[in-house]
């Protein structure tokens, strides 16, 4: 991470859209105030910065240069967003250059500066190493959107090459010693030198979409050309071809990382340093550089990283999580959806979980005053979407064929959720969307029980399962963090257990036990087997704000010897021996913690090893859950593979350890709870007496 060592006071800028990014704020920690400089007074300042070295930022260098100050340019970084920067996806990655720019050939830039003067440690090389594992494995490319896949085309092709055009006039063309000429050189060189090869045209990403013209994108190809005009991840395609002509794009890097063949046309910063088979040369670039020490000088000396939803500074690897995961969970909910049956209150959020591929629409169930109609008939293309195990019976009706056609899709809270209670409807931070059926049924199979039966964790995600664990340990987050920090008075000289109650009308309890169904059977079965222990009884939150079913009655307050309703649940966890429960997300918290812990049903986290199971598993989960799991690997397929995690601000799909810093930042205080929350209580204790078995 980057600071400096002589803070500067204030920088000036030109352009107003300079700061509608901002990373630019936060990345240039050297400077302490931005001023506008477009005034009819220019303020004092100490630096100038600027787009680059683009046409834009002409005025700025010019400015800079008649005041004897210093012009610090501002770039994309090589890790930039999800989406474009053009259709205005926040940058997770600026660099920022005090000499030049890393695209300008024809000057020194700190990029080239640091390649040829500068030495790398160990320690360099090895994060460097992993860092191209990772990006290489999880197909993390400057802009991250488009489709991962290999058209089916370029798939039947036994020998291809790829030849990656940009866009028209861009600086890192011109700077980069490119030119249109020497794209039509690129081209007809990469047919004279494989003969016996299909020839792939990339398109940019911004001509793809429409926003920008290319060189290549317009012009009449020969018949072994293959143009690809849609918006593609470059990495499936690098995995396939045998060599890359890159006039100055990124993508020659990444080629170089996938271990391709690299022909540079035009003189890129990865060029000049014995890593690329290069048609022009640099005077200044005298050396031969690893693959590892030029990746180590960009991405993590050169670049700045930033997470646009905290609005702090991070490192390189923290932004391959967010990338990572906004990527996956895009990925596997592009599509159309029918999203069935959900309150007015849901539908103001649940589409922003889908992500930015899926086409959504929200059908309402039929009612006295919405009768079935048209709108309710699904679409073949459609994914049906419901809460929980809500009833979907009615869309039969107008849809005689729903299970033959359509995948049904099950959505709930997921693990780490909020500041407050659903019953209070506050809205979640994090969802779970499973299309096998829910985490807490264990009489069917669920994608949670799926991904940890049969996925292979690498070290890399284990590690950062580690740290999510020690995170959340060190925050004292949980589900819903409510609650007070009051302690209890335990005696030392028993076993103390913690038995925490549930919402006995919740489908974790319907779907997820089957012998012990009550927090007062759970609390019988649990004194008759530890008879000298001291146990403590946690009422759920949302049965104690008087919204669900599960209190108990006077007399069964005896089944326990203290009271802990209303203390923070991880303030208990601090202080128990173990923990007894049917389903509770508790279990799987304490577990976190190296707790003991008992289950008495069948919850997501019993089976695989690492809890004691008082009762036996549902049948056909037992037969389901058939491996032993580390803690590790438990939280990594529970936290960071089954949930969609998302920014409440932007309503942008993030990652767990953003969702984590955010509720830390906002889990003290809760107000009074408003008119339309009383409402929603009532409403939930007439539901819950009407529909508890």
């Amino acid at each position: 991470m980057h600071s400096s060592t002589s803070a500067m006071n204030a920088a000036g800028f030109f352009s107003r859209g300079i700061l509608r990014w901002d990373a630019v704020s936060v990345l240039l920690s050297e400077f302490t105030q931005f001023r506008h400089l477009r005034t009819k007074s220019a303020p004092k300042v100490d630096a100038i910065i600027g787009w680059g070295a683009k046409p834009t930022s002409e005025i700025a260098r010019a400015y800079a240069n008649h005041h004897q100050l210093p012009y610090i340019a501002i770039e994309d970084g090589f890790l930039r967003s999800y989406g474009l920067g053009v259709e205005k996806n926040q940058p997770q990655s600026l660099v920022i250059d005090h000499t030049g720019i890393y695209y300008d050939a024809y000057r020194p830039s700190d990029l080239e500066n640091m390649l040829r003067d500068e030495d790398f440690s160990t320690e360099d090389l090895k994060r460097a190493k992993d860092a191209i594992a990772r990006v290489k494995h999880n197909h993390l490319s400057k802009y991250n959107s488009a489709p991962d896949y290999l058209p089916d085309e370029v798939k039947s092709y036994s020998s291809c090459v790829l030849v990656v055009d940009q866009t028209r006039d861009d600086a890192s063309v011109t700077l980069g010693m490119g030119s249109p000429t020497r794209f039509e050189t690129m081209l007809n060189d990469a047919l004279e030198q494989h003969p016996e090869s299909q020839i792939l045209v990339k398109v940019h990403p911004d001509v793809a979409k429409g926003h920008r013209r290319g060189y290549l994108s317009e012009i009449s190809l020969p018949s072994r050309c293959t143009r690809l005009d849609e918006a593609l991840n470059p990495w499936p395609l690098l995995e396939k071809v045998e060599a890359v002509h890159v006039m100055t794009s990124q993508t020659g890097f990444e080629a170089l990382m996938a271990g391709c063949r690299v022909i540079c046309h035009g003189m890129p910063f990865y060029a000049g340093w014995g890593l690329t088979e290069d048609k022009l040369s640099c005077e200044r670039r005298d050396r031969n550089r690893t693959l590892e020490e030029v990746f180590a000088a960009a991405y993590l000396r050169y670049s700045r990283y930033y997470n646009p939803y905290t609005h702090r500074q991070c490192e390189l690897e923290q932004t391959i999580d967010l990338l990572t995961d906004q990527k996956r969970q895009s990925e596997r909910t592009a599509g159309s959806w029918a999203i069935y049956g959900m309150s007015g209150w849901k539908q103001g959020f649940i589409h922003h979980f889908l992500g930015p591929k899926a086409r959504v629409r929200y059908i309402n169930a039929p009612s006295r005053w919405h009768k079935t109609s048209d709108q309710q008939r699904l679409l073949p293309e459609e994914n049906l979407l419901v809460w929980g195990h809500k009833d979907y019976s009615p869309l039969i009706k107008t849809n005689s064929r729903l299970h033959q056609h359509h995948k049904i899709t099950r959505m709930e809270d997921g693990f780490i959720r909020s500041v407050g209670l659903g019953a209070d409807l506050i809205r979640p931070c994090s969802l779970v969307l499973d299309a096998r059926g829910i985490y807490y049924d264990a009489s069917s199979p669920s994608d949670l029980e799926y991904l940890l039966q049969n996925t292979h964790f690498f070290a890399d995600m284990l590690k950062r399962a580690d740290r999510l664990r020690h995170l959340l340990i060190k925050l004292k987050l949980s589900k819903y963090n409510v609650g007070n920090s009051a302690s209890l008075t335990l005696p030392k000289d028993k076993e103390i257990i913690l038995v925490p109650g549930q919402v006995e009308s919740d489908a974790s309890i319907r779907h997820g036990t089957q012998q012990v169904c009550t927090n007062a059977a759970l609390l019988k079965h649990v004194r008759k087997r530890n008879p000298d222990a001291f146990i403590v009884y946690k009422e759920h939150p949302d049965v104690t704000s008087g919204g669900r079913l599960g209190a108990l009655s006077a007399e069964e307050h005896t089944l326990y010897d203290a009271d802990a309703t209303g203390i923070d649940i991880i303030t208990l966890l601090d202080t128990v021996d173990c923990v007894h429960t049917m389903s509770s997300l508790t279990g799987f918290e304490a577990l976190l913690r190296h707790i003991p812990v008992h289950t008495w049903g069948s919850p997501f986290y019993a089976g695989w090893g690492l809890t004691t199971e008082e009762l036996p598993l549902n049948e056909s989960a037992a037969k389901r859950r058939r491996r032993h799991l580390t803690l590790d690997e438990l939280v990594a397929g529970t936290l960071l593979l089954y949930p969609n995690y998302v920014d409440p601000n932007s309503g942008d799909l993030c990652n767990p350890e953003t969702i984590i810093e955010l509720i830390s930042r906002h889990a003290t205080g809760r107000s009074t709870p408003s008119p339309r929350v009383r409402f929603w209580r009532l409403y939930r204790r007439i539901f819950d007496r009407n529909t508890i078995r």
